[in-house]
């Protein structure tokens, strides 16, 4: 199977309503290509899952600001203020999850688990609506997994089978996210022949990744 596609080919497999997955940590390291494209196309009432809403002008950061997002799930919003505007003024449903709580539950997702335990949020309002279970007498917020129709990630060299390996930083959420969708659609920074990477450098192995699109800087 040839996994190399074009921008176009990747964004019109991504459709109005669709959970959407995407890779990046305050924009190090969203897949520029890829989102500026959907920006471009105009898809709307997505279900965005991410750390994060980058900043207004960068990354995933453009689709809050062309109010293509109906549902979001992240941890941290403050950098872009227009997904506070737009969560207080009620066009944008938000649900906030701690950063450790929504990597588990997306790697819950991947793994095929029922869910996850953790103390984070009890007593709080992310304890709403929850199921609670007691181990050993301590309490525990049951977490459920967290999965996407499309997860979009960053690789630096990525070769033709769709082997990953991420630079530094730019890992973050990435590799969770290749385990945790429908369709894994990864932009790569670099791509190589097979054999080109060392096996100790591959971080996501290439079952995971469905389609690959040369990418490049934003």
């Amino acid at each position: 199977m040839n996994k190399l596609i074009s921008v176009d080919d990747a964004v019109n497999m991504i459709n109005d309503g669709m959970s959407i997955m995407v890779g990046g940590f305050l924009g190090c390291k969203n897949p520029f290509k890829i989102v500026n494209a959907l920006v471009e196309k105009g898809v709307k009432n997505i279900t965005l899952i991410a750390n994060d809403t980058s900043f207004p002008e960068v990354g995933i950061g453009k689709l809050i600001v062309n109010k293509q997002v109906k549902k979001l799930i992240a941890s941290h919003i403050g950098t872009n203020k227009e997904t506070g505007n737009q969560m207080n003024a009620g066009e944008l449903d938000v649900e906030l999850v701690p950063q450790g709580t929504l990597a588990e539950r997306i790697r819950a997702a991947g793994a095929g688990l029922g869910g996850i335990l953790t103390p984070t949020g009890i007593g709080t309002i992310v304890a709403d609506g929850k199921k609670t279970i007691e181990v050993d007498g301590k309490e525990y917020l049951l977490e459920k997994p967290l999965r996407a129709d499309v997860a979009i990630i960053v690789g630096a060299k990525v070769d033709k089978k769709g082997n990953i390996r991420y630079s530094k930083a730019t890992r973050n959420f990435n590799p969770m996210m290749a385990t945790a969708a429908d369709i894994v659609i990864v932009e790569a920074d670099e791509i190589v022949e097979v054999g080109e990477l060392d096996p100790d450098d591959i971080m996501t192995p290439g079952i995971f990744v469905n389609y690959i699109v040369l990418g490049g800087n934003e």
